[in-house]
């Protein structure tokens, strides 16, 4: 069995070159672990974003914990319970109808700037991936009260019984995720 490794997953219009998956990135490399880490570019269309983390699972027989931040979280659970993974939350999303009708509409990704339409028919591939109970021994869950975005209430509800940690203010972003490095990496079994 090859090494245990970790799979980020970035955020709605986000990507690899977000703070959170580069830090992550770097804590690894200074670690001699660069090997260890993989955040591949997830498209706007979810059913493909999901087919490229399956794609990568299957690519080898590593033991994987996937560390997924607000819309990644939500791939990162679906991925979890299909193929019993374990998974770090970061002020992860909940399907609630108000959250993803804010999806729909014209977005450009943060970093690139490329321009991107998230349609109608992408909501409808976001809601087959809805997982309803799942299993609370697989995840951590990072939440700050201020996610000005989601709001971390659903997370603590959606992942009852499962380890969180929720630190009071900050934002979705996740202010303090430099601090929970050790216990990210620790978690992930590196």
């Amino acid at each position: 069995m090859a090494d245990p490794r970790i799979i980020y997953l970035h955020g709605f219009c986000s990507s690899p070159a977000s703070w959170k998956a580069r830090l992550l990135g770097e804590a690894l490399n200074s670690a001699g672990l660069a090997d260890r880490f993989a955040c591949p570019v997830l498209p706007p269309e979810p059913l493909t974003a999901i087919a490229r983390v399956e794609a990568l699972l299957a690519s080898d027989d590593a033991t994987t914990t996937l560390v997924g931040s607000s819309l990644g979280g939500y791939y990162a659970t679906w991925l979890a319970e299909k193929h019993a993974l374990r998974a770090v939350l970061i002020n992860p999303a909940v399907m609630t109808p108000s959250m993803l009708g804010r999806l729909v509409g014209a977005h450009s990704n943060f970093h690139s700037g490329e321009p991107f339409e998230f349609t109608a028919a992408h909501f409808e591939q976001l809601r087959t991936l809805a997982t309803g109970r799942v299993t609370p021994a697989r995840y951590l869950l990072l939440a700050e009260t201020g996610d000005e975005v989601l709001d971390y209430r659903d997370a603590v509800a959606h992942y009852a019984g499962s380890r969180q940690l929720i630190i009071e203010g900050g934002n979705h972003s996740f202010t303090r995720f430099p601090e929970f490095l050790p216990q990210i990496i620790e978690f992930c079994g590196l």
